[in-house]
C-alpha cells in the first residue's frame, strides 16, 4: 500500500521543523516528501512528488499561500497554517478545508490528523464554497499586509565598468551554472545572485517564475505556445530565445 504522503511550505525554517517533529509523532506513518520556503517551491515539489497532503503558510514571499493554493486546484488536501487568526476564522467557517494557526499546538494539530484521515478516503469535489473563501482570504490579507519595497534596480557587471539595470528592461532571467543571466534591451550580463533569491525580490505582478531555472518579465510576453503534458513555450519582444514554461508555473497563463 501507498504511503500517505505530505508537503509542508512555510518561509520559516523553524516552524517547518517544528511541524515536522509534531507529525512525525502524531502521524509516524506519514510520509514527508519535502520542505518548500515559498509558493513556487511547493509547486514544483508537489508536481515531483504528487503528495495527498499540502500544509501551507499563507503569508510567503512570492506566491503566497492562497495563490498557491489555487494552481493546486483541488489536487490535494490543504492545511492553511497562518498567523491571521482572525482572517482564517472567518474564511474558513465552510469547513471545506481545516488550518493552524501559528504557534503550532500539538493538541490541535491531533485534531486536523483526524480530520485529514478521514477526508482522505472523500474524493475532491468541485466547491464553489471553497472558491468563495480563498477569495476572501486573499483580500483580507491584502488589507493587512503592508505594500512591499520590490527590486527596482539590478547591479551587473559588464566589462569593466559595473551598470545599474532597470529592472522593467528585462525580458528574462535565466541560471547559468553558478550565476543568472540577466537579457534586457541593451545586452546581457551575469549576475551571483540565484533565481530563487531573485523571484522573491521582483514584484510578482511584472515578473513570474516559468520553470526553475527562469523568471520572466510578463510584458516582454508576445506569444504562448501551448505544448504536451500541460507545458508551454512563450515568446518574447525583441529577443529571439524561446523559453520553456514547465507545468508547475503554466497557471500563470491559462488566462492569456
Amino acid at each position: 500500500m501507498t504511503p500517505i504522503s505530505a508537503l509542508i511550505a512555510d518561509d520559516e525554517p523553524l516552524l517547518r521543523e517544528r511541524l515536522r517533529s509534531h507529525l512525525a509523532q502524531l502521524w509516524p506513518e506519514l510520509h514527508l516528501t519535502g520542505d518548500a520556503r515559498n509558493g513556487a517551491e511547493a509547486l514544483e515539489l508537489f508536481e515531483q512528488f504528487q503528495p495527498q497532503i499540502v500544509f501551507l503558510d499563507i503569508h510567503m514571499p512570492g506566491l503566497n499561500g492562497i495563490e498557491t493554493a489555487k494552481a493546486l486546484a483541488r489536487r490535494a488536501h490543504l492545511v492553511f497554517v497562518t498567523a491571521y487568526e482572525q482572517y482564517a476564522l472567518q474564511a474558513f467557517e465552510q469547513g471545506a478545508i481545516d488550518y493552524l494557526v501559528k504557534p503550532i499546538d500539538a493538541e490541535r494539530l491531533a485534531d486536523t490528523v483526524q480530520r485529514l484521515q478521514r477526508q482522505l478516503t472523500a474524493p475532491f469535489q468541485a466547491n464553489q464554497a471553497l472558491d468563495a473563501a480563498l477569495d476572501l482570504l486573499a483580500g483580507r490579507l491584502e488589507q493587512r499586509i503592508p505594500p512591499r519595497r520590490w527590486l527596482q534596480w539590478i547591479k551587473a557587471s559588464v566589462g569593466n565598468s559595473v551598470r545599474l539595470i532597470p529592472v522593467e528592461q528585462i525580458s528574462f532571467l535565466r541560471a547559468e551554472e553558478k550565476y543568472t543571466l540577466v537579457a534586457w534591451d541593451e545586452g546581457e550580463a551575469l549576475i551571483r545572485k540565484s533565481i530563487r533569491e531573485l523571484a522573491e525580490e521582483l514584484d510578482p505582478e511584472r515578473f513570474v517564475q516559468i520553470h526553475r531555472s527562469a523568471i520572466v518579465n510578463l510584458g516582454y510576453v508576445t506569444e504562448v505556445v501551448r505544448g504536451v503534458n500541460e507545458t508551454a513555450e512563450l515568446h518574447l519582444r525583441g529577443r529571439k530565445e524561446v523559453l520553456p514554461v514547465s507545468r508547475s508555473y503554466l497557471h500563470h497563463f491559462r488566462q492569456m
